[in-house]
C-alpha cells in the first residue's frame, strides 16, 4: 500500500460500511485515506471506569458491563414511532436501556450477550433509565466502543458513530506500517515529538489523556509547520523584487493632502493621527525600490479609502498609475466615483473597469489604461484579464483583501514593469495574536479613530418580543427620510447556497424571521410594514440583480434592504441609520461588527439592533461584546478566544494553509509556531543542498500533508480536559 496516503482514495479499501458509508463520508468532505485519518475527534468520553448499575445516579452519565436479559419493542403514542427496551443486568442489580426509533436496536442485542453501556442515567418514577446508550459487545470488532478512552466525532445523517469508529480503527490498522513520516526522525527527538503513525493512533484511540495531548501536539506542529514554510518562502521570494521608487517632494505632498481632504468634506476635514502614521508610513515605503507590502487596517468608518487615495494620487504625481481592486461590482462603482470626485480636481483621471458595463466601455477603460490616460483604473475580477494592460503600473490596492487569493493579486501583479507597490486593505482586523505568529513579516498600519463628524453608532440587543415594537421604530425613521437595512441569516455554506423556499408558511417568531431566508422575511416586512418600499439582496440572485437593488437603496427608492451577508461589503448610504441583525447569535463578531459599520455613516445617530433569543452562553457572550464594544480590533481579539481563528484568519483567501488542529488561542500551540517559523528557516536553508533530507522533508508538506487534507469541522474542538 502506498505510503503517501494524501492521494489514496478511499474507494477500493474495502472499509466496513462499504458504499453506503462512502456516500456519507463524502458529505462529510472526506474521500480520501487522509481525509479520515485526519478527521479527528471533536471530544472524547473516558468510558475505563465499570459502574455497578446499583451505583449509577440519575442525572449523570454511566458506564455498565452487563448481560442483555431480554429485549421488547413497543409502540408509542407518537405515530410510526417504536422503542426498545432491553434490560440489563449485572451481580448488583438490574436496569433498563430505552431507545426511541431505532428498529435496528432489536437485531443487535440477544439475551445473553455480555455488552458495555454508556449513556445517560435518567429518573423514571421511582426507577432508573439508561437513555438511549451506546453499546458494544465486550469482544470483537465493535468493541473500538467500550472500556476505553472513546473518540467522539462529527456525524451526518446516516452515519452513525459506531460504524465511522469501525471504519477509522480498520484504515489505521492497515497504513500502520506503512505510513511515511515526512519528519526526520532527528528533528522529532530534538523538539519531542511522536512518529507520526503512533500520534494518528493516539489521537483516535488514545490510552491515556497525556497520550492524546502528545498526538495532538505533533499533528498541529505539522500543521504549523506547513504554514511557516508557505510564509518564509513567500517572504524570501518578495526580497528579490525591485518597484519604481514613489517619491513626492514636501510642497506635492501638502497639495495632494489639502486636495483630498478638501474632496472629503467642504471646509477640509482634518486627518486623524492614525491617518497621518499611515500616509507617512506607506509614503516611506513607496519611496524606495524594495517593493511595499503593507497591510492598512482600518476599523469601520475610520477612513482607510482617504489613505489610499493619497498613495494613489503620490503614484499619479510621478507618472505612475495605480490599480484599486474591489471585490464586488458595487463597491468598485462606489470607489470610482469616489476617485473622480476627489482625485479629478488635481488632475488624475480614473476609470472603472467591471464586467457588468458594457463591451464598448470595457474597451475604452482597457485602452486609459495601457495608453496611461487613466492614472487610477478601478476594477474587479475585470483587471486580472490578458486583455488588461498598463503603461506604468507602479501599486495595488486591494480592498477587502480576504476576499481575494493570493493567486489572482500575483496576476494583477504581474502586470507591472517591475514588482508594483502593494498595499492590503481589510475593516476585519486581524488580531495581534495572530498577526505576529502568522504576518510577522507584512508590515502594518492600524486606523482606530474616526474622522470628526462621525457619531458613534448605539447598539442594542432585543428579543423577538419586542420586534413589533422595533418595526414601529423603523418606520418611523422611514418617514423622515432614513432608511435601514436587515439581515437575516447565509443560509448554506456560502453566499450562493439555496435559500429556503420563499412561499413556506412565515410566523412571527424570531427562528422563523431569521432562518426562512431572505425573500421570505421581506415578504414578511411587506406584510407587516405596507407603507415602505421595501428591496431584497442575497446570494442567488443575478450580480446585475445585487446591484441594482443596492442602488436603488442608495439612491433613495427604498426605504429597507433586507439581504444576507452580501451586503456586509456594499455601498457607502449616508441615510442608512438603522441595521437590524435577526437571529444575530448565529454570526461571529467580526461580521456582526462589519454590517453594523453600514449605517451612521451620514450626519444622523446609527442603530444597529442584534435580536436574538438564544439561551447558549458563548452566542450570549458575543452579542455582550459587541454591544459594549466599538473598537474593531479588540472585538477581534475577543472573536478569537470565543470562536478560534475562523475565517479572520482568512486562510484559505491568502494562500496560507488553514488551521484545523492547531488553535493559537491556546498558549500551547502560540509557542509552537514560533518553534515552527524556527525550523521552517533552517529547513528552507537546508534545501538549498539537494542531497540533504529537508528537500523530500519540504516536498512533503507542500503537497499538503497532513495538513491541506484535514476534514474537522470549522470551531469543532479536538482538544478535551482529562
Amino acid at each position: 500500500m502506498s505510503g503517501d496516503p494524501v492521494r489514496l482514495p478511499l474507494k477500493g479499501l474495502a472499509l466496513p460500511g462499504g458504499p453506503t458509508l462512502l456516500r456519507n463520508l463524502a458529505r462529510l468532505g472526506i474521500t480520501s485515506a487522509a481525509e479520515l485519518l485526519l478527521h479527528l475527534p471533536r471530544r472524547y468520553e473516558d468510558r475505563r471506569e465499570i459502574t455497578p448499575i446499583a451505583q449509577l445516579v440519575g442525572g449523570t452519565a454511566g458506564t455498565v458491563s452487563a448481560r442483555v436479559v431480554d429485549v421488547r419493542v413497543e409502540k408509542t403514542w407518537r405515530r410510526g414511532i417504536q422503542r426498545t427496551i432491553a434490560t440489563l443486568a449485572d451481580e448488583s442489580g438490574a436496569i433498563e436501556a430505552v431507545w426511541y426509533g431505532r428498529r435496528f436496536i432489536e437485531r443487535r442485542l440477544v439475551p445473553g450477550v455480555e455488552i458495555v453501556a454508556s449513556g445517560k442515567v435518567k429518573h423514571v418514577g421511582w426507577a432508573l433509565q439508561l437513555d438511549a446508550p451506546e453499546f458494544s459487545p465486550l469482544a470483537g470488532s465493535e468493541a473500538v466502543s467500550a472500556g476505553r478512552i472513546v473518540p467522539i466525532y462529527r456525524l451526518t445523517k446516516g452515519l452513525t458513530a459506531l460504524t465511522l469508529r469501525r471504519a477509522i480503527r480498520t484504515l489505521i490498522d492497515r497504513l500502520a506500517e506503512d505510513l511515511e513520516d515526512p519528519l526526520p526522525e532527528e528533528v522529532r527527538s530534538r523538539l519531542l515529538l511522536m512518529p507520526l503513525a503512533r500520534a494518528i493512533e493516539e489521537a483516535h484511540w488514545p490510552e491515556e489523556f497525556a497520550a492524546r495531548d502528545a498526538a495532538l501536539r505533533r499533528l498541529a506542529f505539522d500543521e504549523l509547520l506547513a504554514v511557516q514554510l508557505e510564509l518564509v518562502r513567500r517572504r524570501r521570494r518578495r526580497g528579490h523584487g525591485i518597484a519604481p521608487r514613489i517619491v513626492v517632494d514636501a510642497a506635492t505632498r501638502r497639495a495632494i493632502e489639502t486636495g483630498i481632504r478638501r474632496g472629503l468634506a467642504p471646509g477640509g476635514a482634518p486627518w486623524t493621527r492614525d491617518q497621518r502614521s499611515a500616509i507617512g508610513a506607506i509614503l516611506d515605503d513607496i519611496a524606495g525600490e524594495r517593493p511595499m507590502l503593507r497591510l492598512l487596517q482600518g476599523d469601520v468608518g475610520t477612513g482607510k479609502t482617504a489613505v489610499a487615495l493619497v498613495a494613489a494620487a503620490a503614484a499619479a504625481a510621478v507618472g505612475q498609475q495605480t490599480a484599486l481592486l474591489a471585490p464586488t461590482e458595487l463597491l468598485a462603482r462606489q470607489h470610482a466615483a469616489t476617485a473622480e470626485r476627489i482625485l479629478g480636481p488635481l488632475g488624475i483621471t480614473s476609470a472603472l473597469l467591471i464586467g457588468g458595463e458594457g463591451v464598448a466601455a470595457r474597451r475604452t477603460a482597457r485602452e486609459r489604461a495601457a495608453s496611461g490616460d487613466a492614472g487610477v483604473i478601478v476594477g474587479t475580477h475585470a483587471l486580472f484579464s490578458d486583455a488588461t494592460r498598463f503603461a506604468a503600473l507602479g501599486m495595488v490596492i486591494v480592498d477587502e483583501q480576504h476576499r481575494f487569493g493570493v493567486e489572482e493579486r500575483a496576476r494583477l501583479l504581474s502586470k507591472g514593469r517591475g514588482e508594483p507597490h502593494l498595499l492590503l486593505m481589510t475593516a476585519t482586523p486581524i488580531p495581534r495574536t495572530i498577526g505576529q505568529l502568522l504576518y510577522a513579516d507584512i508590515a502594518s498600519s492600524e486606523l482606530r479613530t474616526l474622522p470628526a463628524g462621525r457619531r458613534p453608532i448605539r447598539t442594542a440587543i432585543r428579543t423577538s418580543g419586542e420586534l413589533g415594537k422595533l418595526w414601529a421604530f423603523v418606520g418611523e425613521q422611514a418617514a423622515v427620510g432614513r432608511r435601514t437595512f436587515v439581515v437575516v441569516p447565509r443560509v448554506g455554506a456560502d453566499d450562493d447556497a439555496e435559500e429556503p423556499d420563499a412561499t413556506a408558511e412565515v410566523g412571527a417568531d424570531l427562528e422563523q424571521a431569521g432562518a426562512l431566508g431572505a425573500e421570505a422575511e421581506a415578504e414578511r416586512l411587506r406584510t407587516l410594514l405596507p407603507t415602505l418600499r421595501i428591496g431584497v439582496v442575497h446570494g442567488r440572485q443575478r450580480s446585475h440583480d445585487r446591484t441594482m437593488a443596492m442602488e436603488a437603496f442608495a439612491a433613495g427608492r427604498l426605504d429597507l434592504l433586507v439581504g444576507t451577508t452580501v451586503i456586509e461589503v456594499g455601498v457607502d448610504v449616508p441615510e442608512a441609520t438603522v441595521m437590524v441583525v435577526m437571529n444575530a447569535d448565529r454570526f461571529g463578531l467580526a461580521t456582526l461588527h462589519q454590517l453594523r459599520g453600514r449605517v451612521g455613516r451620514g450626519t444622523s445617530e446609527g442603530w444597529c439592533v442584534l435580536v436574538s433569543d438564544s439561551p447558549d452562553e458563548t452566542a450570549q457572550a458575543r452579542l455582550r461584546a459587541i454591544e459594549q464594544t466599538r473598537d474593531g480590533f479588540l472585538l477581534a481579539e475577543r472573536d478569537l478566544e470565543l470562536r478560534g481563528e475562523g475565517d479572520v484568519l482568512g486562510t484559505e483567501q491568502s494562500g496560507v494553509p488553514p488551521l484545523r488542529i492547531a488553535t493559537l488561542t491556546r498558549a500551547e500551540d502560540r509557542e509552537l509556531a514560533l518553534v515552527a517559523k524556527v525550523e521552517a528557516e533552517r529547513l528552507l536553508d537546508l534545501a538549498g543542498d539537494p542531497r540533504a533530507e529537508a528537500v523530500g522533508l519540504v516536498a512533503a508538506y507542500a503537497r499538503g500533508w497532513p495538513v491541506g487534507a484535514a476534514a474537522t469541522a470549522e470551531g469543532d474542538e479536538v482538544r478535551a480536559p482529562a
